[in-house]
């Protein structure tokens, strides 16, 4: 029996990309997962699809950036399963742009979801796992949150925020002796919807030309999330980077 089986696994973004990706490799282990995105049709069609492979989901349409709605999301699995094992902060936007187009929206968009998502998150799950003095936070960043890339400064600005908030979260846990594990997950470039949250072209041919060859598949990055859960209570991986093997920064 996999050490994930009747985890209770909270992810948010997962109607596409990494996070849907996680939630049809977990619910394969045996999790019993709670799916949050915006988009109601898609956490749908997810749901069906793993409930006819004897899954246990639940959805919830969440916009990240409304603390009230992540809440629920966290009070759905409370009610519903009793407990929260593992929650995923995975939604996220990557509009990258030079700084001189002044795309100040995008920028708003990027610190409301990439950084106030994954805030609202750890405030949503913190006291219920403080509660059973047990739980895993994982939040997925990015390899620009280690090194800048051109047009993705604010971007980048997000992901160093993802990950000095989960490395403080992992001081603060194991300073108070808390039975809580903290993992960030930095992927390099992936072929998922977040490519196409770019509307500067020219800073979209900047980010393929530093990844000349195949991007990575979200299934890869699920293989990671799943990597982290696996370990022994005793165990907690930190931090992975995982990048496409022709990738420099």
């Amino acid at each position: 029996m996999s050490t994930v089986t009747d985890k209770v696994v909270v992810i948010t973004g997962a109607s596409s990309g990494i996070g849907e990706a996680a939630a049809r490799l977990l619910a394969s282990r045996g999790a019993k997962l709670v799916l949050a995105a915006r988009r109601r049709e898609r956490l749908e069609t997810i749901a069906q699809d793993l409930q006819a492979n004897g899954a246990q989901v639940a959805i919830i349409p969440v916009d990240v950036t409304k603390r009230n709605q992540v809440e629920q999301a966290k009070d759905l699995a409370v009610e519903q399963f009793g407990r929260i094992d593992v929650w995923i902060n995975n939604a996220g936007l990557m509009p990258l742009a030079y700084m001189e187009k002044l795309h100040v929206e995008e920028w708003e968009q990027m610190v409301d979801v990439n950084i106030k998502g994954v805030l609202y998150g750890i405030a949503a799950v913190l006291p219920v796992m403080i509660a059973q003095d047990s739980g895993h936070i994982i939040n997925i960043a990015s390899v620009a949150g280690h090194k800048v890339g051109l047009a993705g400064a604010v971007y980048s600005g997000t992901k160093f925020a993802v990950r000095a908030i989960t490395d403080g979260l992992r001081m603060e846990l194991v300073s108070a002796h808390r039975h809580i594990r903290t993992t960030l997950i930095s992927p390099g470039l992936v072929e998922t919807e977040l490519l196409h949250t770019t509307t500067d072209q020219e800073a979209l041919n900047a980010l393929k030309a530093r990844v000349p060859g195949k991007p990575l598949n979200s299934q890869s990055i699920a293989e990671a999330i799943l990597y982290a859960i696996e370990q022994p209570e005793s165990v907690s991986v930190s931090e992975i980077i995982i990048r496409p093997s022709e990738q420099l920064n």
